[in-house]
């Protein structure tokens, strides 16, 4: 009679460890999307209050998004919540949307069009752990409308000879 448990336990403890090892590659992945989102400056603009403290801002309140509108000749723009934009989309969905997005400015739409697909995955898998968070933020306002929020004049100034 063939004896048919110990093979069922190899492949038990296989998959065991297969597991443990996706949910280490997982980890790591998260915790460079937290990398990325630090040293790629989206919290200077995505969180409420974060370069005013120092970075202080608790990771539970990251990237929700800021009410303070960027007002130049472009009209007036807002930094979105990537919590609840990025919660929305599927991984696929971000990586087509970070590659070919052209936003107003302030955003530095280019330098997330340059980044490597496996740094977008990272940033997804971050943005997802943390989940969705805070409300939409106000809409865009085209130039010549009154923004109904408040706003920084983003629009050089030469001094006066």
């Amino acid at each position: 009679m063939l004896n048919i448990r110990p093979g069922l336990c190899i492949l038990a403890l296989m998959l065991t460890l297969n597991a443990a090892v996706l949910r280490a590659d997982e980890a790591a992945l998260i915790q460079r999307g937290k990398y990325l989102t630090l040293i790629g400056g989206c919290n200077d603009c995505h969180t409420p209050g974060f370069p005013e403290s120092g970075g202080s801002i608790p990771e539970d309140q990251w990237l929700t998004g800021v009410p303070l509108g960027w007002n130049g000749p472009w009209g007036t723009t807002y930094a979105v919540n990537l919590r609840l934009l990025l919660t929305s989309m599927t991984e696929e969905r971000w990586l087509k949307f970070a590659h070919e997005i052209k936003a107003r400015p302030p955003m530095p739409s280019w330098a997330l069009n340059a980044m490597p697909e496996e740094d977008l995955r990272a940033i997804f898998k971050f943005v997802n752990k943390l989940g969705p968070g805070g409300s939409v933020m106000p809409p865009y306002t085209p130039p010549g409308d009154l923004p109904k929020t408040a706003y920084i004049e983003f629009v050089p100034k030469s001094p006066k000879p």
